[in-house]
């Protein structure tokens, strides 16, 4: 019987673990599904993390109206405005057309002196927008706005009518994810090259092995002769994409409305001033960094029966 102590603790899920190759991830749009017409998605900033107190309503809970703390994570999320209409034929792209020509773009891509107007495309099968952040109204240390493709869930000519009103308007993240469960795409914190004990949580050995105390007993058996990607080895750790599914939204609102920002701002991170979310629980990444919510891609039903009455955030 083998023991337990001793076991690693890195996932094998996980192959090949290597750096991303940009901070907003890409989604793939098709999976994902929302009730009527919207955008599936939004882009954030992470602020850190705070303790909820809330009252538990949830049915049938052992903490049923009690007053309870809860772990969460406050995101900043800046309103985000229209770059171009995407058309897509046969999952590919059939034309590209830029609505606007804002000055805050000028740093990110070449914009053209005049503006397109979005008229009566045909032979599309299928239509997507590119998002661009406002993340200069922020404390996030960039100029640059985050751009990022967002799909839209109803019909095509149903899609077609809501981008055509909200052209050149901001929408705000309220309006994308009022309240319900959302998932988070974002990229881990960066450790660069690490050994396999950091890497994987393997056991040190003892002080008086001879070939190293931070590195594995075996790799492989003599047969077959080979190394399998399970063996734990040094390499890339951290600064990958990862997916935390099925976050509830506890809170959103605008500071201007409700400032839950602390006397001194928030640690490594500053002074929330556009509109936030307060998800439950943690979420990948360092502060500051972009993250990607997305509607929930298989929701729970455990958790969507859950409901808290939020009473203080600290």
């Amino acid at each position: 019987m083998t023991d337990n102590n001793g076991i690693r603790s890195g996932s094998l899920q996980f192959y090949p673990r290597v750096r991303a190759k940009k901070v907003i991830p890409t989604v793939n749009w098709r999976p994902v599904s929302k009730e009527g017409v919207g955008f599936l998605g939004f882009v954030g900033y992470k602020v850190g993390m705070i303790s909820a107190w809330v009252k538990d309503n949830t049915v049938d809970s052992m903490t049923k109206d009690k007053k309870i703390a809860l772990p969460a994570t406050v995101i900043e999320c800046p309103a985000m405005r229209i770059y171009s209409v995407r058309f897509y034929k046969n999952n590919k792209v059939m034309k590209d057309v830029v609505v606007t020509n804002d000055k805050d773009l000028k740093k990110k891509v070449k914009l053209s002196k005049e503006v397109k107007i979005l008229g009566d495309e045909i032979g599309f099968d299928d239509v997507r927008v590119i998002l661009y952040s406002g993340v200069r109204g922020t404390c996030v240390d960039k100029k640059r706005a985050d751009i990022i493709e967002v799909g839209l869930s109803g019909s095509v000519d149903e899609k077609m009518a809501f981008i055509k009103e909200r052209i050149g308007k901001e929408i705000s993240v309220s309006e994308v994810f009022p309240e319900g469960l959302v998932d988070v795409r974002a990229v881990t914190k960066g450790f660069g090259t690490c050994g396999p004990v950091k890497r994987f949580g393997i056991a040190l050995k003892s002080h008086k092995s001879e070939k190293g105390q931070r590195r594995p007993g075996s790799l492989a058996p003599w047969h077959p002769a080979r190394v399998t990607f399970r063996a734990p080895q040094a390499g890339q750790t951290g600064y990958f994409n990862r997916i935390a599914y099925n976050k509830m939204i506890l809170k959103a609102g605008k500071i201007s409305e409700d400032d839950i920002n602390k006397s001194g701002g928030f640690e490594h991170y500053g002074k929330i001033k556009t509109e936030y979310l307060v998800l439950k629980g943690s979420v990948p990444g360092p502060q500051k960094r972009g993250i990607v919510i997305t509607q929930a891609m298989k929701p729970s039903r455990f958790q969507s029966k859950k409901s808290f009455e939020v009473l203080e955030l600290r």
